[in-house]
């Protein structure tokens, strides 16, 4: 058992309490999920239950930790910078059960991420494997150190189809407790029995955690209802009130009226009037207690509201990209990924490539925007995987976007930002200060200012929460122009993508669907 008791998380930079008097107890077989728009500290609960150090050098922190002696392992969203030098050996020499596992234990954990048998002993850098490696790599150290209790950040970011399986399995049936945060809506469909959601109400002003323990569909069908619920009786609380208000506001005419115009010579009705009038100020009195007592509206947070509104649709039979690779080598230039790759796009098309974690598809995707950029009549945007290669980290949000310094031009980035739930300090920060939700947000926004006609995405929907999940498929599916994706986010290749390929060694396969 895992408890905290009575946490508040305050910024020290700007004072926001991002969590205030927050008490869960974690019991093991709990599979619960961390929700909640980007920028609202999950990762830095997350990091705090793990170890209060990792955040003490930006967040003021008070509460408490009670656990029984249960072992934690934490997996990161991000490695840290310490560890990208570390070969994948050196990187698991560093936890200690490792040497101690015999050899037919680390076969079958290699087999179940789909890793090659002697994976453990490689010595390529933890930097330079892709994305869905480093995590099968820090997700086998984990589960080889045995612990009770998983605490992980975005453990579906960039692994493939075939390990997201096993993730849900492994989540699932993991003996002790998980806490975990994911994009993956439907990763969290499959896994999550309790759900935490983290909000800021009132401009980022009022911190709310609610706490429901339900699976996730039926936690977003029960707050939908009572919202409703609630709504219709705060409207129809609220409609009665003023049926009620204009019969008073009525008979407290007729009474001014009625005292504008008594004779002094008529201390009867002087008396009667004064009554009438102890009457009004009591009624006036209850209606200001039950108004009171009236049932609030709902509040919640509200979804980012952006679009790409300064485009023009691309024509159907226009000519995006013919593409053709003999041979796909990786960085280094040696190691060949995959052979006799042929891509046509023609039009508007939304197409997602899929494939095995290594099989080269961000490198295939960077190749793509290279051959894009040479093409004079097309405006391309492109959304790396890892943000850092774009963004500037030591620039502010409003700095990047408006860099010309224009008033107007930041007026409007300021707009923007507010719109996508940026409080006015957060437009300030530097980005390297933000999560990665938010980082994603900047680049989302930049792309929606520029005028393109065609997005190149590396893993999109990586870093938003599951409440912002939605709109940014719906704004993507909505873009008139192309798009070309790497993605193994379901709801997004099934609501988005009309056209899926999959990159193996032989090439590009097409694909119906990815169920």
């Amino acid at each position: 058992m895992l408890q905290i008791s009575h946490l508040t998380l305050t910024h020290r930079k700007d004072l926001r309490t991002i969590l205030s008097d927050f008490t869960f107890v974690l019991n093991a077989g709990d599979k619960a999920v961390i929700i909640g728009e980007e920028g609202n500290g999950k990762s830095t609960l997350l990091k705090w239950i793990y170890d209060p150090e990792l955040i003490a050098d930006y967040i003021d922190a008070e509460g408490t930790r009670t656990d029984q002696g249960e072992k934690l392992a934490y997996l990161p969203q991000e490695l840290p910078a310490s560890e990208q030098d570390l070969s994948v050996y050196e990187y698991f020499l560093k936890h200690e059960t490792f040497e101690v596992c015999d050899a037919s234990e680390l076969r079958v954990m290699a087999a179940k991420l789909g890793l090659p048998a002697d994976f453990y002993y490689s010595e390529q850098r933890m930097g330079t494997l892709s994305g869905g490696e480093r995590i099968k790599v820090q997700m086998a150290a984990l589960l080889l150190a045995r612990p009770d209790i998983l605490l992980l950040d975005e453990p579906s970011n960039d692994i493939d189809l075939e390990t997201l399986s096993w993730m849900e399995e492994m989540i699932l049936s993991f003996p002790g407790a998980v806490l975990f945060i994911s994009p993956d809506e439907t990763l969290i469909e499959r896994t999550a029995n309790r759900v935490i959601l983290l909000e800021q109400l009132r401009r980022k002003t009022l911190p709310r955690a609610t706490i429901a323990n339900v699976p996730f569909l039926q936690f977003r069908k029960e707050r939908a209802d009572a919202f409703a619920k609630q709504a219709q009786l705060a409207g129809s609380e609220r409609r009665e009130e003023k049926k009620a208000m204009e019969r008073f506001q009525r008979i407290e005419q007729i009474v001014e009226h009625q005292q504008n115009t008594i004779s002094r010579g008529d201390p009867h009705g002087g008396y009667l009037l004064k009554r009438r009038m102890a009457k009004v100020i009591a009624l006036e009195r209850r209606y200001e207690r039950e108004h009171a007592q009236m049932t609030e509206y709902p509040e919640e947070e509200t979804a980012i509201t952006i679009r790409f509104d300064r485009q023009i649709a691309m024509p159907a039979g226009k000519t995006v990209i013919e593409f053709q690779e003999p041979v796909l080598t990786a960085p280094d230039g040696k190691t060949v990924l995959a052979r006799d790759i042929f891509l046509q796009v023609r039009g508007p098309k939304k197409v997602c490539i899929i494939g095995r974690n290594g099989v080269g598809k961000t490198t295939f995707l960077r190749q793509i925007v290279e051959t894009l950029h040479e093409k004079d009549n097309l405006k391309v945007c492109y959304m790396p995987q890892n943000y850092e290669d774009l963004l500037a980290m030591n620039e502010t949000p409003i700095d990047y976007l408006a860099p010309s310094g224009d008033k107007d031009e930041i007026t409007m980035v300021r707009t923007y930002l507010g719109a996508m739930k940026y409080t006015a300090d957060e437009m300030l920060h530097p980005i390297a200060e933000l999560s990665g939700g938010q980082k994603a947000k900047i680049l989302l926004l930049k792309m929606s200012l520029s005028e393109a006609d065609v997005l190149v995405l590396d893993e999109p929907t990586r870093n938003f929460s599951p409440l912002s999940g939605p709109q940014i498929r719906g704004i993507l599916k909505d873009f008139s122009g192309a798009i070309l994706s790497i993605s193994h986010d379901r709801k997004y290749i099934e609501e988005v993508c009309d056209t899926i390929y999959e990159l193996t060694p032989n090439g590009l396969i097409s694909r119906a669907s990815v169920q």
